[in-house]
């Protein structure tokens, strides 16, 4: 795990510093005081559990909660029911998302009841909601603390927030009560302290600020992600991400750059990079750069032999981008290009700005440039006002398009959103079965294009050991398309090539050449 500053050298009996994120190593030594005491006094380091929900933005955002938690000296473990510390990475992408989250509350308060003193935080997208807050106030006040997206640098100085009712507790407070007065005076102010942090809440409304070089700690020591920017203008009427993440802001590419250098001198091989819509990255720096260009800089760092990225909005995708994928050897021959909808009126209403002849001319232009490419999709059955002519639109995308997969998603109303409070809500009826009719195409479609390669050989980045036989190892394909060959651990994290023997819809049966 990289990071910047030696805590050791960090003198914590001074006021902390102002600048990040010296600040915040300055709280995880603080915080790495209180764990080696709980240490001396239990025998054990204090144990911490990170909860991911959600998609690629947030499993790297938990990366961030893990390393922030393993400097300050906590000992991570992925059973909640005996952590010390469990937090929750929220996602609110859909009203469902909200109510597991709620689920799992539940469920932490029952061992928080056994273990008093275990604290409980949630951050992420859910959390930027002020209705969820008010309810988290009202019925969860066990939690002890609340953040959201926009300030999750200051995790280490939230955290000791939460502790210093403990750190003051576990010091010198009977000896500074030196008379009864002073002792009922001290109880008081402790008490006073107590109800202050029995539920601290840190949500910023946005924020321009991006913080560097704060810990990590990698899921995967061969492959990795990499934020490259943040937040979303584009405001679907579906989509809440923009409101609880806030507007683009890219990072520098300098700084993009030295982490990816750090990874692939730390082994990693493969990285993704990741925004909410890459094609938007650049727009707003003070020194423009395209994503296209960015990714050409990307290709000159050695060691890193693949390089994937998401998500692509359509209305975005440039001419640049298409060439450069082309001539790539490292780009991956994967991109996932979200429709939505085939139908340009229900487009419309969605605010996709672009129409069904747009996405299909862009499309198969990808696919006779770049032939080799797989490409993957959303879509969303049952938006508001979707008629069964609609439907039929988006199904002739699927077949003119032939997707390699596509998540498809019956719409439900996100609160918060303009699609809400839209009237003309689809019957459940037709929904079903519109939905039905589209898996199978889909399915259809997605099995059909990846028999397209059976009998080659290609090169797989060998992930894990197959969880249902261990003489097998899985692999992924430059395509996306998992690979099930002959091996053993040892082969995870290498790039090995391999002959594509069944095609078994989705997947691959093979062996290494």
């Amino acid at each position: 795990m990289y990071y910047k500053i030696n805590l050791d050298e960090i003198n914590i009996s001074t006021e902390p510093p102002q600048k990040e994120p010296d600040r915040q190593y300055y709280y995880m030594a603080k915080c790495r005081e209180w764990t080696e005491g709980f240490r001396q006094k239990n025998g054990r380091r204090p144990k911490a559990c990170v909860i991911n929900m959600g998609c690629q933005m947030n499993a790297r955002d938990s990366e961030k909660l893990v390393g922030i938690l393993e400097v300050s000296g906590y000992e991570m473990t992925d059973k909640e029911e005996v952590s010390d510390f469990a937090i929750i990475n929220t996602c609110t992408v859909r009203d469902n998302a909200n109510q597991k989250v709620y689920g799992r509350l539940g469920e932490l308060n029952g061992a928080k009841r056994r273990r008093p003193d275990m604290k409980i935080a949630l951050c992420g997208c859910m959390m930027q909601e002020s209705a969820v807050i008010d309810k988290l106030k009202k019925s969860y006040s066990f939690v002890d603390l609340i953040f959201g997206t926009h300030n999750i640098f200051k995790f280490a100085e939230l955290l000791y927030r939460v502790l210093e009712a403990e750190i003051l507790k576990e010091g010198d407070s009977m000896e500074r009560a030196r008379s009864e007065l002073e002792q009922a005076q001290f109880m008081e102010q402790e008490r006073s302290m107590e109800e202050r942090h029995s539920m601290v809440i840190d949500v910023w409304e946005g924020t321009d600020e991006i913080v560097e070089e704060l810990p990590i700690e990698r899921k995967y020591p061969f492959k990795s992600g990499v934020n490259v920017m943040f937040g979303c203008n584009n405001f679907c009427s579906y989509c809440i991400v923009p409101y609880v993440r806030g507007r683009e802001r890219s990072r520098e590419p300098e700084d993009i750059l030295k982490e990816i250098e750090r990874l692939a001198a730390d082994g990693v091989v493969e990285v993704m990079l990741l925004g909410q819509n890459v094609n938007s990255y650049g727009k707003n720096l003070d020194r423009p750069m395209t994503f296209a260009a960015l990714l050409r800089e990307v290709e000159k760092i050695e060691g890193i032999k693949r390089i994937r990225f998401m998500t692509s909005h359509p209305k975005d995708l440039s001419d640049e981008l298409i060439e450069v994928m082309k001539h790539s050897k490292k780009i991956c021959r994967h991109i996932h290009l979200p429709l939505q909808s085939g139908s340009t009126r229900i487009l419309k209403r969605m605010n996709r700005q672009y129409t069904k002849e747009q996405y299909v001319e862009l499309a198969l232009r990808i696919r006779r440039e770049i032939p080799d490419i797989a490409i993957t999709t959303d879509i969303i059955v049952g938006f508001p006002g979707e008629t069964p002519e609609d439907l039929e639109e988006t199904l002739d995308v699927v077949r003119t398009v032939k997707y390699d997969n596509a998540f498809t998603f019956i719409y439900s109303k996100r609160t918060g959103t303009p699609a809400a409070a839209m009237e003309d809500q689809v019957p459940e009826d037709q929904v079903k079965e519109g939905f039905g009719r589209l898996l199978k195409l889909v399915q259809d479609t997605a099995r059909e294009q990846a028999a397209n390669y059976q009998g080659r050989v290609m090169e797989a980045l060998i992930e894990n050991v197959n969880e249902n036989d261990n003489a097998m190892v899985t692999g992924r394909l430059s395509n996306n398309t998992k690979v099930h060959v002959p091996g053993d651990a040892s082969m995870i994290g290498t790039l090995a090539r391999v002959s594509l023997d069944e095609c078994r819809g989705f997947y691959y049966l093979g062996h290494c050449v």
